[in-house]
């Protein structure tokens, strides 16, 4: 087998008896597994999940090149500066020689982030599918521009814009979270996971589902072991 031909989508590794048959291709068997390995890391963590997680963002954006999903496709560019960011923010030391610590934010601070949540969620349902597109265009534009002679595909309306502009923008926001030892990343990959089962489950993809159950359980380990972890860190400060 060629590189080639495993990072081709319509290489099938097992069809998975769901539904009426789901082929799962090498590509995105690999890319999942580093995925859950990049999120299990992370719950424990351990710096190792950022080169996990740019493996998984590069793969599925190899997918989603295959598929013409180039909204989506930008989007794991933005994965992939968090993970650079974030293997760097985790790594550095300040001028006493300490990390990056696990804790909450300040209650200003969670202000904040809830408000502009909220105001990109309501935003971006209003203008999902024009958003897309436009992300659409600028993928292919700029990789044109490489040579690479796409056309924009017909994209179809988006079925589920509120429930979608949630996952997107919560996903942005966890990941950026986590990479400054936020405990509150973790609540909210537990609410992208249960969004997440919801829609795929309603879509039909029950594969995926089955996938973001498992994601889910990690992520709410994640969110006990940070909040035992920030309450040792902030006794120790105390002290």
């Amino acid at each position: 087998m060629t590189v080639f031909e495993l990072f081709d989508i319509h290489n099938t590794l097992v069809t998975i008896p769901l539904g009426s048959g789901y082929d799962m291709s090498w590509i995105e068997a690999i890319g999942t597994l580093f995925g859950l390995l990049c999120i299990w890391f992370a719950s424990k963590e351990k710096t190792i999940n950022y080169p996990f997680g740019l493996l998984n963002v590069t793969l599925f954006a190899i997918i989603f090149y295959q598929i013409q999903l180039y909204g989506i496709l930008l989007l794991q560019v933005f994965f992939f500066a968090a993970n650079v960011y974030g293997w760097y923010a985790w790594t550095r030391t300040d001028d006493n020689g300490e990390t990056l610590s696990v804790r909450w934010m300040t209650p200003s601070k969670q202000t904040v982030v809830a408000v502009l949540s909220v105001i990109s969620i309501a935003l971006m349902t209003m203008y999902i599918d024009r958003f897309f597109a436009l992300l659409a265009n600028f993928t292919i534009n700029t990789m044109n521009v490489f040579g690479a002679r796409l056309t924009l595909p017909t994209l179809s309306p988006d079925a589920f814009p509120f429930w979608d502009s949630t996952l997107t923008v919560l996903s942005i926001v966890a990941q950026i979270l986590m990479t400054r030892k936020y405990v509150e990343n973790w609540i909210l990959w537990v609410v992208v996971n249960v969004i997440s089962i919801g829609v795929y489950a309603a879509q039909g993809v029950y594969a995926l589902a089955i996938e973001y159950v498992i994601l889910l359980f990690i992520a709410l380990n994640g969110t006990r072991e940070w909040v035992k972890t920030a309450s040792s860190n902030a006794e120790a400060n105390q002290q």
